[in-house]
């Protein structure tokens, strides 16, 4: 059943189901936004309480969706060009641009006042910064501008773990920087990656990805060096002594194993490319699940022997 279906009131739709409601949230992203998020809240230090905690990661995730649903609808016209995103709620017609907008809105207020009660206005700062960063920074000025969308743009991605901390402690610290910095330097690895699949529907599109704009040598050089870049950062918590060996050794492996995916990319033909790319945005998936995994496992482990 589509919008048209149902009819609209006030420009907003009536028949719009649940589900798409949920699709407007943009569920596998905001996956990552709990995850890394969690990894905030459970390597601060001090003490939240654990209903508090879940709470005050409940709106992390509420926010994360908001900037989906916002982004949606002011991306409608280009993800009705892209075979990846003309399945949306709003380009298939299940929702109105105008209702998203609206649902955006009202999630995104709520999540930040969410916040603010279940922590501190420190941490529900941080999260309005990621939702305004994600929506206006990245969708409305970068994303159609500049082939450096993903990487300025990726710091919203970025800022979960950040607000994760803010909760338990009120302020942010070296820490959660790190963290910051690791998702920060693996997001344009990670996305070149798809957008090397995606060229085509990009450039139909008018966004200007790197891979759209620039050869492919300058293409795989850049996701190469963000890709060693990432794996070094994902060093740095043993380095700066916040994570033991054991992570240490995780991390160092799944450097290597990033590096290596970036490596044979950057050593691709026109008939592999497609296939290393796609091997490569994989990893890049696994890599900072694993990495994130690790360093909580370890500072479990280091407050359980403690």
């Amino acid at each position: 059943m589509s919008v048209q279906d149902t009819g609209t009131f006030g420009g907003l739709d009536l028949g719009a189901t649940p589900a798409d409601f949920v699709d407007l949230l943009k569920p596998r992203v905001m996956s990552l936004v709990i995850f890394t998020a969690f990894a905030g809240i459970l390597l601060a230090p001090g003490h939240l309480h654990p209903v508090l905690a879940a709470v005050s990661l409940l709106a992390i995730a509420l926010g994360a969706g908001a900037s989906g649903a916002l982004n949606m609808g002011l991306d409608a016209d280009i993800d009705r060009l892209m075979t990846r995103t003309a399945k949306r709620p709003i380009p298939s017609g299940r929702i109105t641009r105008d209702t998203a907008l609206v649902f955006g809105t009202m999630l995104a207020s709520g999540s930040v006042i969410l916040l603010a009660f279940a922590s501190n206005w420190t941490a529900a700062s941080l999260l309005s910064l990621t939702i305004v960063f994600y929506v206006v920074i990245y969708t409305v000025w970068l994303k159609r501008r500049t082939p450096q969308n993903i990487v300025i743009g990726g710091a919203a991605g970025a800022l979960p773990p950040v607000v994760g901390w803010a909760a338990v402690t009120g302020s942010v610290s070296l820490e959660p920087i790190v963290l910051f910095t690791i998702i920060f330097l693996w997001t344009p690895a990670h996305f070149w990656a798809l957008a090397i699949l995606k060229r085509d529907e990009y450039a139909a599109a008018g966004v200007p990805m790197l891979p759209c704009v620039a050869s492919p040598e300058t293409t795989r050089l850049n996701i190469l060096v963000y890709a060693v870049l990432t794996a070094v950062s994902g060093l740095a918590p043993a380095v700066l002594g916040f994570a033991g060996l054991g992570y240490a050794a995780v991390a160092a492996g799944l450097g290597a194993w990033l590096v290596l995916g970036a490596v044979r990319l950057r050593s691709a033909t026109a008939e592999t490319e497609r296939r290393l790319a796609g091997r490569l945005f994989g990893v890049s998936i696994l890599y900072l699940f694993a990495l994130f995994g690790a360093l909580m496992a370890d500072g479990v482990l280091s407050n359980v022997m403690a």
